[in-house]
């Protein structure tokens, strides 16, 4: 038994007759008539009784019409699922972020568009810092991820660069330069700094490492944060002050106030990564968004 077989019985039974039903299939009535025929026999029951007008169900026949178009149901359901699958439209998308890059406009505004078009896709999201990514990344926990990215991308890595974002220097309100609507670096050389130290921030740390280097001095940690989002906090607490991207800027925290650097091209990078070759759909549809 075919699909073809329960396609040809369910026309004549809706039809009630086989020569229109052999029309609307587009095939010959005598070909239409064998077919029910090798069915019958099939299934030891007869489905039609032959009448000067066309053709009846029987008991049995329209006991086998319920469950013939719920298969053929089915058979519809299972097509549209793959070809929606097939172009990215169901499925899982697995995307990390650092938790500095949430604040970046670009990115709830991807994922947003993402969520519109691609409703039906399984989006899950997680935050860590850019090492963390990229080991999810290899270890395919994750199909997507944004990051602070290095001069040089990642080996295996497919990276889209979005525009550098310029960063602010963060003090205290209470800071005897706090007034200024913009700093050099080297205003900061004898301040203490609030970093998220190590592996855990090490991208955007070594900026601003870099760019105090270049200023003429080396910041002194003077308390670590956990994540850029603290660092704020702390500022505000009168433990020392810091460096972040204007992003964070959005953080309306009170107690501190952000200022423009002046005279450095001292920037925060952020890319969304993925891995080389990955042919998923949903990853290939999360992409052309860009």
């Amino acid at each position: 038994m075919e699909l073809r077989h329960l396609r040809y019985f369910v026309a004549v039974a809706t039809e009630g007759n086989f020569t229109r039903a052999a029309e609307k299939l587009g095939i010959g009535q005598p070909p239409l008539s064998q077919q029910i025929k090798s069915l019958e026999r099939e299934l030891g029951a007869e489905l039609f009784r032959r009448t000067a007008h066309g053709a009846e169900l029987t008991v049995a026949g329209e006991a086998f019409l319920i469950e013939a178009r719920r298969v053929l149901e089915g058979a519809e359901r299972a097509a549209r699922a793959a070809q929606r699958a097939a172009r990215g439209e169901t499925g899982r998308l697995r995307i990390g972020f650092t938790g500095s890059a949430a604040f970046n406009p670009v990115v709830p505004a991807l994922l947003q568009r993402f969520k519109s078009q691609y409703a039906a896709v399984d989006l899950t999201l997680e935050e860590a810092n850019t090492v963390s990514l990229l080991q999810g990344l290899f270890d395919e926990r994750l199909d997507a991820v944004f990051f602070r990215p290095r001069r040089l991308p990642p080996d295996g890595v497919q990276v889209h660069r979005f525009p550098d974002e310029p960063m602010k220097i963060v003090l205290p309100s209470t800071h005897p330069l706090a007034e200024k609507k913009r700093l050099p670096l080297k205003a900061l050389a004898n301040e203490a700094f609030v970093f998220v130290p190590g592996s855990a921030g090490a991208t955007l740390y070594d900026e601003v490492i870099r760019a105090c280097g270049e200023a003429g001095f080396s910041p002194q940690l003077a308390q670590p944060a956990p994540q850029v989002s603290s660092v704020v906090n702390l500022v505000a607490a009168g433990l020392g002050v810091s460096i972040v991207p204007v992003s964070i800027a959005q953080v309306l925290v009170k107690g501190v106030r952000y200022i423009d650097v002046q005279g450095s091209k001292l920037s925060a990078h952020l890319a969304l990564g993925w891995r080389e070759g990955d042919r998923s759909n949903a990853l290939g549809n999360l992409v052309a968004l860009l």
